[in-house]
């Protein structure tokens, strides 16, 4: 998953200077239970036709959708432990009276509290946004609409697009300032402008959403009308300007580097000198345009649209970012639209789990700080830290052993991964929230003040070097990820729980779990986006001409055969979205099952655990990971929207190429997703 740390709560997808993670959650087994359960299996279907199924059939079976998600699998099951470990933190925290003002529990303490208060925050309903609303309607001029767009992103709520601090793409040291395309409030530009019918129903439905929550606002049904209208002719011309996520997965391609002076001849109609001294970036004469053909077309269009549509399109991003914080009225309405009738989702998640979700982003290295005292033992990041090197040394003997890539192209990317910086449990130094002020009195306010903390905070590391110490997730996230400008891989404490990592598990769970993880990551390096970037993690093109054909002519049959695969009847997978995650799947297995079998040697793979060899143990583990039932409405959203491939894909599109797999579960050529030899996919 591509993204940027940022300040706007909705963003999701970003920029290609990208951390690319492993997937949304994860998965932790109840405890007592075994590493790895044969009652999770369905052994009426054949290993050879449908390993998913064959792996987690009974499963799916005896564990339909919750109402609160959208999809339930083995990364939820983990992100619910999760919660109630948090829940134990926040508890704790929320009754500390005597916490010293200032302090971190404080802040925890009062934030919960002020999200738990619903009394307050039914009575206050619309009011916390009245002064942001009449700064909007006191617009007159093009130079007023500058000023609220500035104030607006000041607060971490981001019109038209995204500034944000990140790493130079050919300068892995410096911090320079990034623009980005942005200001929808569909979750992608194709609902805007594709013909099929979900997206023709999707755009009414978004319609019909904007007009009621302006409504709420307290006008008039015509008047709300009216203005929706007005939002949705405005962000459908940023649509059109706006690059694809394909496009956006191409690193090269948004990179434009402009100093401050030819920003503005490029985009003239803005009024750029004003709006970084605005948000309080001054003197950067470095700024990376992510997509300059969108903000050409932005600028024009703050200079050729009526300031009134403005005003509708600003309130519209206010009252679209706070929704979720504001009276139950504005909060079930969100609900309704992005989280039922988007993603299929037939409840809201309990209140608690919510405002716990808000502290742990608000505060995060806060929360970070008592997770890992409570639930991060030692041991697991001894162990961990070991399994890395393990991996470290088998990816490195696979490249050495590749057949398709040239001698002067591997002494690269073994010294690349050489340079591999890993990161395991928390940070060294955390984030100081001393200035963050946190009041028992509004919750709206602490949301408000979180996100300028993060926005300043963010900002200011423009014309800096780069803080290498520095995590893009808390200790609390269940997830990892792999950064190429800072060419690391990062693994947060909470993913360090079964059925990712066991301390007591056999290797062969172990490596088929948290080594592919590893794996995963490292192989991100090295993937067709990663690929481009140096041990120094720079945008560098250090292959030779030839390999990079080799290269593609390999990743083009993985493509091919995710393109085919089919789901919800007609639909497919995307083998050009999501081939970096497709690389990084393949490459994690390949890789860990290479790891398993050097921490095997000496050992008999044919000895048998609960009735499973132990390489069939290492691939059933793999499997039972990725183990998740998800709604139509659901599954249809990440068909277009993630860069990740649906659990079932990520499955049977990664063990039909692997040899291993075949020998071990004696797969034959008349088995259903049988692969020909030459026909399968091998890339690291």
């Amino acid at each position: 998953m591509v993204i940027k740390t940022l300040t706007n709560r909705h963003l999701a997808i970003i920029c290609a200077s990208a951390i690319l993670c492993f997937g949304a959650g994860c998965n932790k087994t109840e405890k007592g239970t075994q590493a790895l359960s044969a009652t999770n299996m369905d052994t009426t279907v054949k290993a050879g036709d449908d390993f998913y199924h064959y792996a987690n059939g009974s499963w799916l079976k005896n564990n339909p959708i919750p109402g609160e998600y959208s999809r339930y699998g083995a990364f939820e099951v983990l992100e619910e432990e999760n919660y109630n470990q948090l829940k134990e933190i926040m508890t704790e925290a929320s009754a500390d009276k005597d916490a010293k003002s200032g302090s971190v529990n404080q802040k925890i303490r009062d934030f919960y509290n002020s999200g738990m208060d619903t009394i307050a925050i039914e009575k206050a309903g619309i009011t916390p946004l009245k002064a942001d609303f009449a700064k909007i309607d006191g617009i007159k001029t093009t130079a007023d609409l500058m000023n609220v767009i500035i104030d607006l992103h000041s607060k971490g709520i981001s019109p038209l697009f995204y500034l944000f601090g990140a790493q130079d793409e050919k300068n892995s040291n410096a911090v320079i300032a990034q623009l980005y395309q942005g200001g929808l409030g569909l979750p992608d530009r194709d609902y805007y402008v594709e013909t099929d019918p979900r997206s023709v129903e999707i755009r009414a439905e978004y319609v019909k959403h904007v007009t009621h929550m302006f409504e709420l606002c307290g006008f008039s049904n015509q008047d709300a009308s009216a203005k929706a209208n007005n939002v949705m002719a405005l962000e459908t011309s940023l649509a059109k300007a706006s690059s694809t996520r394909k496009e956006l997965r191409n690193p090269v391609a948004n990179y434009n580097k402009f100093n401050l002076d030819g920003l503005i001849n490029a985009t003239p109609g803005f009024d750029w000198k004003a709006f970084f001294a605005g948000v309080g970036v001054t003197g950067t004469q470095e700024i990376n345009v992510g997509q300059p053909a969108f903000f050409k077309g932005m600028a024009s269009m703050v200079n050729t649209i009526p300031v009134d549509n403005w005003k509708d399109y600003l309130k519209w991003n206010l009252v679209n970012s706070m929704a979720d914080y504001l009276s139950s009225d504005f909060d079930k309405a969100n609900f309704a639209f992005f989280g039922e009738f988007l993603s299929g989702t037939k409840e809201q998640q309990p209140r608690w789990k919510r405002i716990l979700d808000l502290t742990s982003y608000s505060l995060g290295e806060a929360v970070g700080q008592l997770y890992v005292q409570k639930y991060f033992p030692p041991a697991a990041k001894e162990k961990m830290v070991k399994l890395v090197e393990n991996l470290k040394l088998a990816l490195g003997d696979r490249i050495q052993n590749l057949t398709w890539m040239g001698d002067s192209t591997k002494l690269e990317a073994i010294a690349k991964l050489k340079k591999i910086n890993v990161k395991v449990g928390y940070p060294d130094k955390w984030i100081d929230y001393s200035s963050l002020e946190i009041t028992p009195d509004s919750y709206i306010t602490n949301i408000m003040n979180s996100n300028k903390f993060e926005t300043k905070r963010q900002l200011s590391k423009i014309g800096k070097p780069v803080d290498r110490g520095e995590w893009g997730m808390t200790p609390q996230t269940v997830n990892a990820y792999y950064s190429p400008n800072m060419n690391e891989i990062v693994f947060p404490a909470a993913i360090l729980q079964p059925p990712f990592f066991w301390l007591d598990a056999d290797d062969a769970v172990n490596y088929g779990a948290i080594g592919v993880v590893i794996g995963h990551e490292m192989t991100h390096g090295f993937d067709d986006q990663g690929r481009q970037y140096d041990k120094e993690g720079n945008l560098r093109d250090w292959w030779t001409a030839e390999d990079s054909r080799k290269f593609e002519e390999q990743t083009k049959i993985l493509v091919e055969q995710y393109n085919a695969i089919t789901m919800l009847d007609s639909l497919h997978v995307d083998g050009e979205l999501t081939l970096g995650e497709n690389i990084a799947d393949l490459g994690g297995v390949n890789v860990a099952y290479s790891a398993f079998l050097k921490a095997s040697e000496g050992k008999d793979l044919n000895e048998k655990i609960d009735g499973f060899t132990l390489t069939q143990r290492f691939f059933l583990s793999y499997a039972q990971v990725w183990r998740n039932n998800i709604r139509d409405k659901a599954l249809m959203r990440r068909l277009k929207e993630d860069v990740h491939s649906p659990g079932e894909a990520r499955v049977n599109g990664i063990v039909y190429n692997i040899p291993a797999f075949y020998a071990a579960f004696n797969i034959q050529s008349g088995d259903k997703k049988f692969i020909p030899e030459e026909k399968r996919a091998m890339i690291w």
